[in-house]
């Protein structure tokens, strides 16, 4: 929940930086609602794709304040974050509910950004590489196989907090999910992108870290001159 007229200026600031140089990656912002429109316009002609942060799986109805999958792709948007743990913590979303969404946006022509990861007391506990894997498994319909889509892992206690797992925990994880990922959908080049605090000065070794695929990147990319710097990491 970050983001009013001004932030247009650093979307259009950071389409200037990549006119200018080469990025190794898909680049994408996912402002909040009320910008979509306006963001999806002012980066016209770069190669930034613009998504939503959530949708309801319903595509219209009676659901005061909510946004289906069609409204987003109305607005501008290509992709869609969907069971952020934000969502799952503060608005009850389970497994099902996300998956639900997944197929909405599947529905709408839009390519879902699909989040898992697990709390710290579960992280102690040993069970995190058991919590993402059911959650990849409960979360993602067998109708994304063979459609474009990334999975997020984003540790939970990592989220806002500076905190990082360490490159070894990282990696772990991820070789986790890819094999969570062939076993659910069979063979996938989907990549799994780490969200948790990146930042300009961990992002190159997260990055290279095998089995990372990009990063979801929070409070860094609200500015574009801490997001480009991540961006030149790659």
């Amino acid at each position: 929940m970050n983001g009013v007229e001004s932030s247009l200026a650093e979307a259009a600031a950071l389409a200037g930086w990549l006119e200018e140089n080469s990025a190794a990656a898909r680049i994408a912002l996912c402002p909040p609602a009320t910008l979509i429109a306006r963001m999806a316009h002012r980066v016209t002609g770069s190669p930034i794709a613009i998504g939503g942060q959530d949708c309801r799986a319903e595509p219209a109805g009676a659901f005061t304040g909510d946004i289906s999958a069609e409204m987003l792709v109305d607005a501008g948007a290509s992709l869609v974050i969907l069971g952020h743990s934000e969502r799952r913590a503060g608005h009850g979303e389970t497994d099902a509910i996300v998956a639900a969404k997944v197929a909405a946006a599947l529905r709408a022509g839009l390519e879902p950004i699909v989040c898992v990861g697990e709390t710290l007391a579960q992280r102690r506990a040993g069970d995190a590489i058991a919590v993402v894997t059911d959650q990849v498994i409960a979360s993602l319909p067998l109708a994304l196989t063979g459609s474009p889509f990334s999975l997020a892992y984003e540790p939970v206690w990592a989220i806002g907090s500076g905190l990082t797992p360490s490159i070894a925990e990282i990696e772990a994880v991820h070789l986790a999910l890819r094999e969570a990922l062939i076993a659910h959908l069979g063979a996938t080049d989907a990549p799994v992108l780490y969200g948790g605090s990146v930042n300009p000065g961990n992002a190159r070794e997260i990055l290279r870290t095998p089995e990372v695929g990009g990063a979801l990147v929070g409070g860094a990319s609200l500015t574009a001159a801490t997001f480009t710097a991540i961006i030149a990491a790659l």
